[in-house]
């Protein structure tokens, strides 16, 4: 049933016009394209594509998966997802799997305190802090202030009051960061984590239950930010993406700015800020 899930959020996401098709008479009551549509832009039955979406057909050809992918306009990310969900080889985990090891080496520790002052941290699978430099996790204003185990960028940009003005491109985020989760859960759909974590953002957060139900799947490995941050201003920071060998989901992400640049010179001072936050925490009202 996962293949016809992902075909019919796929099939919502593109509209007649953007393929070459009339809107056709009276309402749609369909988001996107009708099954007809499809099976007719795929070269397929419609008796023979229903069936996929109902599972009862359940090892369409390469030749099948091909034409759906091309009339459905799937990137390469969302490609190779359906090529495994047609194979069989999308992986499936009991529920009941143990967690993963989250203990992070000394070594890297130390890799991440050598970048400053670029901010850098340690992402799992799930979005989670694992281990950062100073400006990398004062770059999130506010999240020190969660318990070290609660600390996830997902989380806090979806749920923290202040993610709406640190990030310029807050929508854009977001949808980053559930398409992120939706690969990890691809990937890893039997971890407890991910799975609580999901529950909790779809309940407490309107704009990713809508989101997830799109099924996106493509990351962004390097990029820029725009930060509105309260210890240094507005700040432009470009960031690369690296995965840790041996760790499955976990990756690096280290921010950076050209030196003699205002940016370079606001990364310096974020850096500064987190040593002093550090040192002179904000109490809690009490």
């Amino acid at each position: 049933m996962e293949l016809g899930r992902f075909l019919r959020a796929c099939r919502a996401k593109v509209t007649p016009a953007e393929v070459g098709l009339p809107a056709g008479a009276g309402r749609r009551r369909t988001p996107g394209l009708r099954r007809e549509e499809l099976a007719w832009l795929a070269g397929v039955s419609i008796d023979y594509y229903t069936r996929l979406e109902q599972g009862k057909k359940a090892r369409p050809s390469p030749s099948v998966v091909g034409a759906l992918a091309r009339a459905l306009r799937l990137d390469e990310a969302d490609r190779e997802r359906l090529r495994a969900l047609a194979a069989g080889t999308a992986r499936h985990v009991p529920e009941g799997r143990t967690a993963v090891e989250r203990r992070v080496r000394p070594g890297t520790v130390l890799l991440l305190n050598s970048l400053r002052p670029n901010p850098a941290h340690l992402l799992d699978q799930g979005m989670t802090l694992l281990a950062w430099n100073p400006g990398g996790l004062r770059m999130y204003p506010g999240i020190e202030d969660w318990p070290v185990e609660h600390r996830n960028v997902a989380r806090y940009v979806l749920l923290h009051p202040a993610a709406r003005t640190l990030l310029d491109d807050w929508e854009d985020q977001v949808r980053c960061c559930v398409a992120y989760l939706r690969a990890s859960v691809e990937r890893d759909p039997g971890t407890p984590a991910l799975i609580g974590l999901v529950r909790e953002l779809v309940l407490e957060s309107p704009e990713f239950a809508r989101l997830w139900k799109r099924q996106d799947v493509q990351g962004h490995p390097h990029g820029r930010r725009v930060l509105h941050h309260p210890d240094v201003g507005t700040i432009t920071l470009r960031f690369q993406v690296m995965h840790l060998v041996g760790a499955r989901g976990w990756r690096t992400v280290t921010y950076y700015a050209d030196p003699g640049t205002a940016d370079h010179d606001g990364m310096v001072m974020l850096d500064m800020a987190a040593d002093d936050h550090a040192a002179h925490p904000t109490e809690p009202p009490g």
